[in-house]
């Protein structure tokens, strides 16, 4: 499993991980690795992941999986990917981008369109938008604009293959729910497959402990069914019933229209 940090501005360090602790309690190896834009490493390092979302800072990942082909620690048949924020980010972007490496795939409040999400910056969050211009890409610029594009998982989601299981808060200032219902009406309107998941008391990530519980429930009932992992069959009745409550059916959803 590999299991990439949000930010992308921050950074994995050693010490209980509760996500890495729980999978692989479920049988699972877990990589976190900290790609070219994580901090921590120096400047250069951290500037190496300025324009690279979907291209080298996915590049570090994929390459991190073959290294454990390699080593014979990975099966190159069973490789999952989860992840969060930006972690959900390239949860869709391994699928869209290299759907050979994955065979499941978690995203959690992930953005699926660059150009949305950068679209969507809130007024205060208007002193950091020129940072997220330099870090991501210039949304003002036709040139910009394009290669955001490109690099939307939304913008390559006729190549997913892989089952992909996405849960979001409907609250979610920073990802709006908008990024997540673009990714699963994309798969449903060519009748691929996806789990759909939307917490009404939730905004970026998942704070209740119910829906915490209840999402990573479903996670790994998912991840079993492709990876071939250890999961628990039961559920505590609160938790099942509010797994069932934020559970949605890829036919209901539809997309805000545009003014």
């Amino acid at each position: 499993m590999v299991v990439p940090h949000g930010g992308p501005w921050a950074r994995d360090v050693w010490g209980y991980h509760s996500v890495a602790q729980f999978l692989a309690n479920r049988g699972y190896a877990v990589l976190q690795p900290n790609f070219r834009g994580s901090t921590g490493y120096g400047k250069r390092f951290l500037d190496a992941g300025n324009g690279e979302w979907g291209r080298k800072m996915q590049d570090d990942l994929t390459w991190g999986v073959r290294y454990l082909v390699d080593k014979g620690i990975a099966d190159p048949k069973r490789v999952g990917i989860l992840g969060a924020s930006y972690g959900g980010y390239a949860a869709l972007a391994g699928v869209a981008f290299t759907p050979e490496v994955y065979a499941a795939a978690v995203s959690i409040v992930g953005p699926s369109n660059l150009i949305t999400l950068l679209e969507s910056i809130p007024p205060y969050w208007e002193a950091v938008r020129k940072m997220f211009y330099i870090r991501m890409g210039d949304l003002s610029t036709p040139e910009g604009r394009r290669k955001l594009m490109e690099q939307s998982p939304l913008h390559a989601a006729a190549r997913i293959r892989t089952p992909l299981l996405v849960a979001q808060g409907a609250n979610d200032p920073r990802v709006n729910k908008a990024e997540s219902d673009q990714i699963v009406v994309a798969l449903r309107d060519r009748n691929f497959p996806v789990t759909y998941l939307v917490a009404p008391d939730e905004g970026h990530g998942f704070a209740r402990p119910v829906n915490s519980m209840a999402v990573f429930f479903a996670a790994e009932e998912f991840l079993a069914r492709h990876l071939g992992g250890r999961y628990q069959q039961d559920a505590r009745p609160e938790v099942a019933a509010r797994l069932a409550a934020i559970r949605v059916d890829p036919k209901t959803v539809s997309l805000a229209s545009k003014n």
